[in-house]
């Protein structure tokens, strides 16, 4: 059996402590699994950057993949691989030309087919990545036309730990669950993804639906404004992060736990001793059309 049929490979822990690892090799058609062709379409992506800046950097790579997949969560079809590159009009750095092994002379008069990639996008009922955090914003900035689609995410919004992965970075995902692909590039990124979004738990349900369960779910950003500088280190280990944009602490909470979450931020953050700047948070409802901007 080849690893278009095999979600994960159940001889990847092997005896005397040695792990055998197969090549990923996503091969276009039906995946075997399922009953007959999805009628709901996916689309993974992802982009390589020139830096971490989505409003000062460019671009330099872009590749994406259609799934179909049915009500369960199973991806019964893959379509095949679109990918791009395109030149950023200034040389790459050598951090970034080593990190993607991408040269000048390869990136040299290349363009994104925007008309190609935004038609893609919009054909599918979401767009996931595994870090849709940094990839929504370079996308949506270079493709601006494939702006307020519904996006979810690979990473933020599957529970690897309680699928048994030790961590949330994909290429370690992939290795634990028997694949190994080369070298850091968009497409290997997104058939990486692909195949982890196949995964199964111990109860055969699939991460693909795990994740368009949360995904689709609308919630709430909590941000702490105002809080005073000495509660950082108690706001990250309750889970929020800094936002460098909006110079506050944040966290993205389901609507079940928005009350417990107002009265955590009411007695530690807000509370007549916590030298606030403000008096309450501030909450920014999200869908799945606003998330991870």
């Amino acid at each position: 059996m080849d690893t278009q049929t095999k979600v994960g490979r159940i001889d990847a822990p092997a005896a005397g402590g040695v792990r055998l690892l197969h090549p990923l090799r996503l091969q276009e058609g039906p995946t075997g699994e399922g009953s007959g062709r999805g009628p709901y379409i996916g689309v993974a992506v992802d982009c390589e950057t020139t830096g971490l800046d989505w409003k000062a950097g460019r671009i330099i790579e872009l590749a994406l993949r259609r799934v179909r997949y049915d009500r369960d969560g199973t991806i019964t079809d893959i379509d095949r691989a679109y990918e791009w590159r395109e030149d950023p009009g200034e040389p790459l750095t050598e951090e970034v030309s080593r990190l993607t092994g991408l040269t000048d002379q390869d990136l040299a008069g290349e363009e994104i087919d925007t008309d190609a990639a935004v038609r893609l996008l919009r054909s599918a009922s979401f767009v996931v990545a595994h870090n849709s955090a940094f990839d929504r914003r370079w996308i949506e900035a270079r493709l601006p036309e494939a702006a307020g689609l519904r996006w979810c995410c690979s990473m933020a919004q599957v529970d690897w730990r309680g699928r048994g992965f030790d961590g949330k970075a994909l290429g370690y995902l992939l290795v634990q669950n028997g694949f190994y692909f080369c070298g850091h590039r968009a497409a290997n990124d997104v058939d990486a993804m692909i195949e982890m979004l196949r995964h199964r738990d111990g109860r055969g349900r699939t991460a693909l639906a795990e994740m368009i369960e949360r995904g689709s779910a609308p919630s709430w950003v909590v941000r702490a404004s105002g809080a005073h500088f000495d509660l950082k280190d108690a706001l990250r280990a309750r889970g929020y992060r800094w936002s460098a944009d909006l110079k506050v602490w944040a966290k993205e909470v389901a609507d079940d736990d928005l009350v417990p979450e107002q009265l955590w931020l009411a007695g530690n953050v807000y509370s007549a001793d916590a030298k606030a700047k403000a008096l309450c948070p501030e909450l920014v409802r999200v869908t799945p059309r606003t998330r991870f901007l």
